[in-house]
């Protein structure tokens, strides 16, 4: 897509800048490209959906600090809200469309979570994702999880399984009604629950915060290697776009104050 496009070549151009390159493409390549992708945007029509506003450390403090973690249903936000944002991952990965569109073969289940220890001897968790956005055909990618203090999707792990035992094959992020049923977690029934909240402390929205781009975000504001976030985050390429909403959160720790003497 035309969009597509200007991310990538925005992105050469900016990783070229960065290295004290010169920029790849003159000024008269740029007007004959752009000419061209203005041509293609006329011709696909350039709509576009409103980028959707990146979670923050804050908002994730004051998701932990609202939802009742004995509660089944809540327990279950938790889980899903804490691994998306540490683990920087879509929202399509830790829910589903409804009840009836669970599958194992395409979403998490609980025999795709694994606990272990690094060669430091420090914990981790490795959800091993069966279908994936950006995998190759055939391809399973893997989450890495760690410890992050009070906010530890480790944590909020294990005391999913301890609220919410399942079966190894019975979804990943699931909880249970009022019968004992085991029930995914429909996507529009968790973003209720996390709008509403994040609503009540102020950080209004009608539709949901990213996930994936607060947990880039976070790290990013922590000088994680780009590259690290990149390869950790799934993302092919370190398209621009990425980087100019991470970079608004973070701004100010680069640019602030500069004019005083």
């Amino acid at each position: 897509s035309v969009g597509v496009a200007r991310k990538y070549l925005s992105a050469v151009r900016a990783w070229h800048i960065a290295q004290g390159w010169p920029p790849p493409l003159s000024d008269s390549h740029h007007d004959r490209i752009n000419w061209s992708l203005r041509g293609l945007e006329n011709l696909h029509g350039g709509r576009r959906k409103p980028l959707r506003p990146p979670i923050s450390l804050a908002m994730l403090a004051a998701l932990k600090a609202t939802l009742v973690l004995s509660d089944p249903f809540d327990v279950c936000i938790w889980a899903m809200a804490s691994c998306a944002f540490f683990g920087m991952m879509r929202f399509g990965e830790v829910s589903v469309a409804s009840r009836s569109a669970f599958n194992p073969l395409k979403h998490l289940t609980r025999a795709h979570a694994f606990f272990g220890h690094d060669l430091q001897s420090n914990p981790y968790a490795r959800l091993d994702l069966p279908s994936a956005k950006t995998a190759w055909t055939g391809e399973t990618q893997s989450v890495f999880l760690n410890e992050q203090g009070d906010l530890c999707p480790l944590s909020a792990l294990r005391n999913l399984a301890s609220v919410v035992p399942a079966l190894t094959n019975d979804p990943l992020f699931s909880w249970r009604d009022n019968k004992g049923d085991i029930r995914p977690m429909a996507k529009i029934w968790a973003l209720e629950r996390i709008n509403s909240i994040l609503m009540a402390w102020g950080w209004g929205t009608t539709f949901g915060h990213s996930f994936q781009i607060g947990g880039a975000s976070f790290y990013l504001a922590k000088k994680i290697d780009p590259e690290i976030v990149r390869i950790a985050g799934h993302w092919r390429s370190l398209v621009y776009e990425m980087y100019i909403r991470a970079f608004e959160q973070i701004s100010s720790q680069h640019l602030a104050n500069a004019a005083l003497l």
